[in-house]
């Protein structure tokens, strides 16, 4: 929680910087969100393939593993359709963007904010943010009504890092290599499917 709660203040400093008017022109200008994402690609990639550890137990899980993951995409973008019913101002394809993030919120509001605007940028952030920070206080309830893979659902991308402690708490030891293991690899999905679906679903 203490990593998420910085993350939050210092979004909320850089806002009022913002409306205060007093920052130079250079700082405002959006080149800087591109130098940032490729920043963070770059970053994300040095994460994903420098742990060996990860890279051997992908390896070594049956292919079942997968349905994780796989699920847990299907649930987002189905709960991400289904409110779209209540949002009216949002097309469906801006909010499974925005769903795509699946927690990974830097990443996610970065991108989305390149390719479609900052404004749903700032949206695709603070839905992430509060899906870490739902997962972080939620765990214990989830596991206990829904079952041990729950948590791991609800985590996303987090799952393999923000998150993984509490689910390893609540769900137990042995489910830490599933969390583990879907983290990866939603991590990894996500610059693709929000690129995707921002790209491509604008034109059909």
């Amino acid at each position: 929680m203490k990593g998420t709660l910085i993350l939050i203040t210092f979004f909320a400093s850089g806002i009022l910087l913002g409306i205060s008017g007093n920052l130079p022109h250079i700082l405002i200008s959006s080149v800087w969100s591109n130098y940032a994402l490729y920043v963070l690609m770059f970053l994300a990639g040095i994460g994903i393939g420098a742990d060996r550890k990860s890279w051997h137990l992908i390896r070594a899980m049956h292919v079942k593993i997968f349905l994780v993951p796989a699920g847990i995409i299907i649930g987002t973008f189905a709960g991400a359709t289904v409110s779209s019913l209540f949002l009216p101002a949002l097309h469906l394809r801006e909010i499974l963007a925005v769903a795509a993030g699946f927690g990974y919120y830097s990443l996610s509001s970065i991108i989305i904010s390149d390719l479609h605007s900052e404004a749903l940028g700032v949206v695709a952030l603070a839905s992430n943010i509060f899906r870490e920070m739902i997962t972080l206080l939620t765990v214990p309830l989830l596991v206990k009504y829904f079952g041990n893979l729950a948590g791991i659902a609800s985590g996303g991308a987090t799952s393999m890092d923000t998150t993984l402690p509490v689910i390893s708490k609540y769900s137990g030891k042995e489910y830490t290599v599933i969390s583990l293991f879907n983290g990866i690899i939603l991590t990894i999905l996500v610059p693709f499917l929000v690129t995707f679906i921002l790209k491509v679903g604008k034109l059909i």
